[in-house]
C-alpha cells in the first residue's frame, strides 16, 4: 500500500471512488482543496469521493543505515555537516547585515554633519540679514515714496497689508536666541544670588523720613506720572504732566537734563551725547491712543510699550523699529501698565477692565490671565526671584504666585474711594512698597507667611495721591512722586548731603 502522491506508506490511507487509487489523507485533501482534481487521472474529484481505509497501525521499518553503529555514525555525521553548513550560512548573513548597518550608520553620521553645517550657515545668514536690516542705507530710505521726518531723522513708514494693518518684521530667530541666552544666564545667576550684605535692614526702614524734596516740573502743570531709578548711577528719571522727562542726579542734587517734546501717543528714544546732553534719535508713532507704560528688557536691546489702543509693541532699541505689535485696536479695553519678568521671556500687562495678562515674549501668545481686581490695573512689579507678581488697582494690591497661577494675598490699605496707584519690589526682592494716599512698605515673605507692614510714610505733597514709588540701590532710600511737581526722597536723616539746600529751594 503506497501513496500515489508521496510514494510512501501512508499513515492515514484513503481511496478514491472514481480511480481506486490510494493516497495519504492530508496530501490528497490539500491537493483537492487547491485543484479540485485527481493528481493522477486529472478527473474532477471532491472529498466526498474519498473513502478512508481502515488498517492496522503501520510501523515503519528502521532505515538500513540505522541498523548498525557505523550507519548511525554516518547519519550523525551527515546531520552535523548539515548543521555546520547552516551555521556558516547564518554567519555569512550576519556579516552582510553588519556591513549594511555600518554603511547606514556612516551615512547617518554624514547626514548629521551636513545638517549641522547647514544650520550654522542658516544662522549666519539670519544674523547677516538682521544686521543688514538694521543698517539700511540712508539713500534707500530717501528714495522710498512713503517717508516721514522726525527730529531730523528720516524713517520708512511701515507697509500696509491687504487687511489694512501694518506689516511688522517680527522677532527673528537671532533675537529669540538672544532673549533665550539672556534668560538662561539670569536664571543661573538668580539661583546663586544671596541677600546683599549692604541691603538696608528693617530697623533702618522703620526710621525712614523725608530727607529731601526737589521741584523738578512746571508749576502750572504739576504732577509726576512715572518714575524710574538707575541704581548704579543713582540717577532718578521722572515723567510729568507737563510732558517733560527730567533726569536728576540724587547724589549732587542737580538736574542733569530736561527732555521736552513728548506727546500722549508717541514714544521717544533719547541718546546721551559726550557733553552730557541728550538728543531724541527716534520718535515712534505706532499707537493710536495714549501710551501708558514702557518697560525695557534685561538685555537693554529691546523694550515694550503698552497703550490704551489695546496693543503692545516690541521694539528694537537701536533702530527704533517696531518688530511686532500685539493686539487689536479697540475702544472697549486698553493696556494701562506693563513690566518684563526679571528673566525677560515673560511680559505682564494690565488692562482698563481689571485683567492682568501674562505673555510669552518669544511667541507673543497670552499664556495666563488673572482676574479679580476692581478698576484699571495701574501698576505691576515682578519680584526679583521671579516667583511673585504684584499688581495695583482701585481695590488695592494683589500678589500672584506665578508657579501656581493664583492669587495668594491681597492688600486693601485704603478705603473704597482711594485707589492704589503704584506698587514696587526693591531690587533684592526683600521689600514691597505700595502707594496711594500714603506710602506703605512691607517685608516680603513667602506664600504662606505673613507679609508684615514695616513703615507707613505720609504723602507730604498735600494732594493725597502718590503716583510712583521706587527703591534706590540696596533700599537705602525711597523715591516718591506725587501729583505736585516735587520729587521726594525718604531715607535715614543725614544720609542726603543736599538735604538743607533742597528743602530751602522748595
Amino acid at each position: 500500500m503506497i501513496c500515489a502522491i508521496s510514494g510512501e506508506v501512508p499513515d492515514e490511507p484513503v481511496v478514491s471512488k472514481k480511480s481506486g487509487l490510494l493516497f495519504e489523507r492530508r496530501l490528497i485533501e490539500r491537493y483537492v482543496e487547491d485543484h479540485g482534481k485527481c493528481p493522477v487521472t486529472k478527473e474532477d474529484l471532491t472529498m466526498d469521493d474519498i473513502v478512508p481505509v481502515k488498517t492496522n497501525k503501520v510501523v515503519k521499518p528502521r532505515p538500513l543505515q540505522a541498523a548498525s553503529i557505523p550507519g548511525l555514525l554516518g547519519i550523525f555525521q551527515n546531520e552535523w555537516d548539515a548543521l555546520m553548513l547552516s551555521n556558516f550560512a547564518l554567519e555569512q548573513q550576519l556579516h552582510t547585515a553588519r556591513q549594511e548597518l555600518s554603511h547606514a550608520l556612516y551615512q547617518h553620521d554624514a547626514a548629521c554633519r551636513v545638517i549641522a553645517r547647514l544650520k550654522k550657515e542658516r544662522d549666519e545668514a539670519r544674523a547677516l540679514l538682521a544686521q543688514a536690516e538694521r543698517q539700511i542705507p540712508a539713500s534707500v530710505a530717501g528714495a522710498a515714496p512713503a517717508a516721514v521726518v522726525s527730529n531730523g531723522k528720516r524713517a520708512i513708514e511701515d507697509e500696509i497689508g491687504p487687511d489694512g494693518k501694518k506689516i511688522r518684521p517680527g522677532i527673528n530667530p537671532v533675537m529669540i536666541d538672544d532673549l533665550t541666552e539672556c534668560n538662561t544666564m539670569l536664571s543661573a545667576q538668580r539661583k546663586k544670588r544671596q541677600v546683599p550684605p549692604t541691603l538696608a535692614p528693617i530697623d533702618a526702614l522703620e526710621r525712614y523720613t523725608q530727607i529731601s524734596s526737589h521741584p523738578l516740573h512746571k508749576t502750572n502743570k504739576p504732577g509726576i506720572l512715572s518714575m524710574d531709578v538707575h541704581p548704579s548711577k543713582d540717577i532718578v528719571a521722572t515723567g510729568g504732566i507737563d510732558t517733560n522727562a527730567v533726569l536728576f542726579d540724587r547724589a549732587s542734587g542737580q538736574i542733569l537734563c530736561t527732555l521736552t517734546g513728548h506727546s500722549k501717543k508717541t514714544v521717544r528714544i533719547w541718546q546721551e551725547n559726550e557733553n552730557g546732553s541728550y538728543n531724541c534719535v527716534h520718535t515712534l508713532k505706532d499707537h493710536t491712543a495714549e501710551v501708558e507704560a514702557v518697560t525695557v528688557h534685561a538685555t537693554q536691546k529691546y523694550f515694550v510699550s503698552a497703550s490704551k489702543d489695546n496693543s503692545w509693541c516690541f521694539y528694537d532699541m537701536s533702530t527704533g523699529s517696531c518688530l511686532t505689535q500685539v493686539g487689536e485696536a479697540s475702544g472697549q479695553e486698553g493696556y494701562t501698565s506693563a513690566a518684563f519678568h526679571p528673566d525677560g521671556l515673560i511680559l505682564g500687562t494690565g488692562t482698563t477692565d481689571a485683567v492682568v495678562k501674562i505673555w510669552d515674549v518669544k511667541t507673543q501668545s497670552n499664556v495666563a490671565k488673572f482676574e479679580g481686581h476692581v478698576g484699571p490695573v495701574t501698576a505691576m512689579s515682578f519680584s526679583e526671584n521671579g516667583y511673585f507678581l504684584a499688581t495695583a488697582a482701585h481695590d488695592g494690591v494683589k500678589l500672584w504666585d506665578l508657579r501656581k497661577l493664583r492669587n495668594f494675598r491681597t492688600f486693601s490699605p485704603y478705603d473704597s474711594d482711594t485707589p492704589t496707584n503704584t506698587v514696587e519690589f526693591d531690587l533684592s526682592g526683600n521689600y514691597l512698597a505700595i502707594g496711594g494716599s500714603d506710602i506703605r512698605v512691607y517685608q516680603v515673605a513667602n506664600v504662606k507667611s505673613e507679609w508684615n507692614l514695616i513703615k507707613t510714610l505720609p504723602d507730604l505733597s498735600g494732594t493725597g495721591k502718590v503716583t510712583s514709588v521706587k527703591f534706590g540701590a540696596d533700599a537705602k532710600y525711597i523715591a516718591v512722586g506725587s501729583m505736585d511737581r516735587n520729587l521726594r526722597i525718604f531715607g535715614l536723616p543725614g544720609d542726603d548731603q543736599m538735604e538743607e539746600s533742597n528743602t530751602a529751594a522748595e
